[in-house]
């Protein structure tokens, strides 16, 4: 008997938002200031940075819980479980249910149980509730349902990822381009069918690092605007990034006791194109190896960052075959790997 995931499911909204739907965009600097450039041409260095062409948008009628609803049902069928066997329900997000237009987080009740009102479980053992925990959410979840497992404190969880980044972003700030809506989820349980969580690692640098994502004000200081957005300083977050990400990775994997060859996918926290790519061939320089060709899957061009419900759909894609040239197999060693507010980092070696 092993701990592992026997069940995926993910959401990925209808709205899609090209690059050029941003054409219009008033873009402001920190201090207010017009960029030099025209927008044609900060829209095509940010793809060439990123690596995003379009992103998804939730619904108006959506919120976060929604999201995360429709990706949880569609774990609990891939899993062919009965729903009311659950022990625990987890929900990372970062702000909440957002109701198209405002900006003000709902989190009361938690979204952990708003999705098992939704889902209609009726056994009041299943323990819902919410984690906190930047982009690295979801996999903090995983990391966390795996030890009540391992405790005998639970037997089968279900733990998601969702947000509605588009929801609290100021049109002004040209990162407003990166992020997106989606949702993922994955239900992890003891099985004797295949599947193993190998080993973990995590942390959270809060000196320096603490608010390298941050809710602050509009760029435009021209407006009389009491909402905060989600801000970042982008240049520290990537050197941050770069530096302790790969190291996590191969710190999670020495413990693991696999070896680097045997690593046959590498899912990552899809963030930035080039900052991921970055990380990887860092974590393999740290072996003294190249990175490897097609290790590292994206879904970043088409959906764009919907924080920490990147990885479990992008996983979930590829678990169902629609991610072009991307494949797991069982038996499959592979690494999931994240880096987000906080700052927090984790990584996982997972057996398929």
């Amino acid at each position: 008997m092993s701990i592992a995931i026997t069940g995926t499911g993910s959401y990925i909204p209808t709205l899609t938002i090209t690059n050029k739907d941003f054409n219009k965009h008033e873009f402001l600097n920190l201090d207010g200031s017009t960029f030099k450039h025209t927008n044609e041409v900060i829209i095509e260095k940010f793809k060439a940075i990123t690596g995003i062409e379009e992103r998804r948008y939730a619904s108006k009628e959506f919120t976060t819980s929604n999201l995360a609803f429709f990706a949880a049902e569609k774990a609990i069928e891939s899993a062919q479980i009965d729903k009311e066997t659950l022990d625990y329900i987890i929900v990372a997000h970062n702000f909440g249910d957002l109701v198209h237009g405002q900006t003000q987080g709902d989190t009361l009740p938690s979204l952990a149980t708003r999705v098992k009102h939704q889902l209609q479980i009726k056994n009041p053992k299943c323990v819902a509730y919410d984690l906190i925990f930047g982009c690295p959410g979801w996999l903090e979840g995983m990391i966390q349902a795996n030890a009540f497992i391992k405790s005998g404190i639970a037997n089968k969880c279900l733990v998601i990822g969702a947000e509605t980044l588009s929801r609290v972003v100021d049109d002004y700030d040209r990162d407003s381009m990166i992020y997106s809506d989606g949702a993922g989820a994955t239900i992890i349980e003891r099985t004797d069918i295949g599947g193993e969580i190998i080993a973990h690692e995590s942390g959270t640098y809060a000196m320096d690092e603490a608010n390298y994502l941050f809710f602050g004000e509009t760029y435009n200081k021209n407006e009389e605007d009491n909402t905060y957005y989600i801000k970042m300083f982008g240049r520290k977050i990537y050197e941050f990034a770069v530096t302790h990400v790969p190291k996590a990775m191969a710190s999670c994997l020495d413990k693991s006791g696999i070896e680097i060859d045997e690593v046959k996918k590498i899912f990552i926290h899809q963030a930035n194109e080039k900052m991921d790519e970055a990380i990887v061939k860092r974590f393999y320089k740290l072996y003294g190896k190249e990175m490897p060709e097609g290790i590292m899957p994206m879904s970043i061009a088409k959906l764009g960052n919907s924080s920490v419900a990147t990885i479990p759909t992008l996983f979930d894609l590829i678990k169902q075959g629609k991610l072009e040239n991307q494949e797991v197999k069982k038996g499959d060693v592979v690494i999931f790997a994240s880096v987000g507010a906080g700052m927090n980092v984790n990584a996982m070696i997972y057996r398929i």
